[in-house]
């Protein structure tokens, strides 16, 4: 089974923004613009007194903090106002986070208003906090946090794996770009990574767009590994656990899965790999996600019929766990019968374990492995007939490139 996508974002964690030649974000999607902080504002309700309840006495007043809570991208002379409605303005701070200097700003005659003298700094990170008042004096307060828009010769960096993490041996530091890095030194130059193990741990760039760290053999399990990443004086660390070591290989000649945890084989499993017209990669992989079930169609990667319908549609493949971007999973397999397994391979480039429709067998090859893999895990096919090489920025594909080439690759030194 294959089925094409780009690179997912749920592997992702939030690293913080950062100013200057590298800003790091959350991989996890875009936080949109919303005017407003929240409505009214946080308005303090009144003691109601022992044994009887009492109407809250809430301000009228409303304040709204224009670009809203979690905004970024925001212009440097755009739109940044603060209003009120049913009341006046009493205080407006806004402050710049990375170095809390308050910047200055005017408050209309009438309170209906704020503003910044100004234009804001690129790459910065600020908080407006906001007080309110209405005719009857009764307080409202709101507050946003939002960044302005990164230079045009920055950088929106995503980072896997999430903060605070745990993850197999074999997940690599990824950062990919919004854009292609043509000064990759002085990108590179701000990104530290250390394991606990005291493992040498080298950058590569795999493409313009991609920067990936690791050691020349999986990590130690048990270690920690740290990102630091410093930028203007202004630091964020991120840290994820390695967990077990499980190294699962399938050898497409033998049909069969060897599942080996912390140097001990703990189970094999028959397989049905990639047929000879549509070969599994061979190679070292790397599990990126994991679902429960998953639509698979062969019209995502252009495999049709004759007819022009997709080779396959398969609304719910359970137990399934991505290995490449371009496609590839291994996961379970309940249409096929089960004299396939450890006997023919059949699919369209993915590696089948033999399951129940709907995955709700404990027992079958297929749920035992998803419940014992994590994301970081790897698997490694060999003997198949596949003539083509994995690129390494296929997936978590790393391990592909040899140490020395992979330290070739980098820019220090």
């Amino acid at each position: 089974m294959i089925t094409a996508r780009k690179r997912h974002t749920g592997l992702a964690a939030a690293a913080g923004v950062l100013g200057g030649v590298l800003a790091v974000t959350a991989l996890g999607g875009t936080a949109h613009a919303a005017t407003g902080g929240d409505g009214a504002g946080n308005r303090p309700k009144a003691d109601a007194p022992a044994g009887r309840t009492a109407a809250p006495d809430v301000s009228d007043a409303r304040i709204k903090i224009t670009p809203g809570e979690g905004a970024h991208g925001v212009a440097v002379d755009g739109p940044v106002k603060v209003t009120a409605s049913d009341g006046k303005l009493t205080k407006v701070t806004m402050t710049a986070l990375a170095t809390g200097a308050v910047v200055p700003g005017t408050l209309s005659a009438d309170g209906a208003s704020w503003t910044p003298d100004g234009a804001l700094k690129r790459a910065a990170k600020y908080q407006i906090a906001a007080e309110a008042a209405d005719d009857q004096g009764r307080p409202a307060t709101a507050t946003a946090t939002f960044a302005t828009v990164s230079p045009a010769n920055d950088f929106i960096g995503h980072l896997t794996p999430q903060n605070g993490s745990t993850v197999g041996v074999g997940m690599p530091v990824s950062f990919t770009f919004d854009k292609a890095v043509r000064d990759k030194a002085a990108v590179e130059s701000e990104i530290q990574v250390s394991s606990s193990s005291g493992q040498q741990v080298v950058g590569h760039w795999l493409n313009d767009g991609r920067l990936d760290f690791r050691p020349q053999s999986y990590w130690k399990p048990g270690s920690t590994v740290t990102v630091k990443l410093t930028s203007q004086g202004v630091q964020k660390t991120v840290a994820f656990k390695i967990g077990r070591s499980q190294v699962s290989t399938v050898d497409v000649k033998t049909k069969k899965m060897t599942v080996v945890r912390d140097g001990k084989a703990i189970r094999t499993i028959p397989i049905s790999s990639g047929s000879t017209e549509h070969p599994t990669y061979n190679g070292q992989m790397v599990i990126s996600e994991k679902f429960q079930h998953t639509r698979m169609s062969a019209s995502s990667v252009g495999l049709t019929n004759e007819d022009g319908k997709p080779a396959y549609d398969i609304a719910a493949v359970p137990h399934a766990m991505r290995l490449t971007d371009s496609g590839t999973f291994i996961h379970g397999n309940y249409w096929s019968a089960d004299s396939v397994f450890g006997k023919a391979n059949t699919s369209h480039g993915c590696v089948g374990l033999n399951d129940a429709r709907g995955g709700g067998d404990s027992k079958q090859p297929a749920a035992w492995f998803f419940d014992h893999s994590m994301t970081g895990d790897v698997v490694i096919v060999k003997n198949s007939a596949d003539q083509g090489k994995l690129a390494p920025d296929n997936g978590l594909s790393d391990w592909n490139v040899p140490w020395s080439q992979w330290v070739a690759g980098g820019t220090a030194g």
